[in-house]
């Protein structure tokens, strides 16, 4: 988790602005989204249903927040799974700390949900190296 503050750095410094963190109640989760939300200046919303979630529970939590911008922190294989869904095959694997940003041109989420995003974007610890 060594690498949770860097990548919390990286995002501030791309413009990353979630109003919104989601995170799985899970220990490491809690820790790397508790370093995102020093940095980005948000709170860490908890949610037990994270932890091992689908692709499609992971996008509905997000959904249903409201927020324009929703950062959700939680496990593989969901997190790759979606990731992959969302970036049409664009990126295949989370590795732990890695950010993924989709970016939906539509009105609401429920525009998004079910399709790919319009684009997106990924970085990972070691490709930051």
């Amino acid at each position: 988790l060594r690498d949770a503050p860097r990548m919390a750095h990286y995002l501030a410094d791309n413009g990353a602005a979630p109003e919104r963190l989601l995170a799985s109640t899970a220990l490491r989760a809690r820790t790397t989204a508790e370093a995102y939300a020093a940095q980005l200046g948000l709170e860490v919303e908890l949610d037990a249903q994270l932890y091992m979630a689908s692709p499609s529970t992971l996008l509905q939590k997000a959904a249903v927040t409201g927020a324009r911008s929703v950062m959700v922190v939680a496990h593989d294989p969901g997190m790759s799974e979606l990731a992959w869904r969302l970036s049409g095959g664009g990126i295949d694997h989370m590795p732990t700390c890695a950010v993924a940003r989709f970016v939906f041109e539509v009105d609401s989420w429920a525009d998004a949900l079910g399709r790919q995003a319009d684009s997106h974007s990924f970085a990972a610890p070691k490709l930051l190296a």
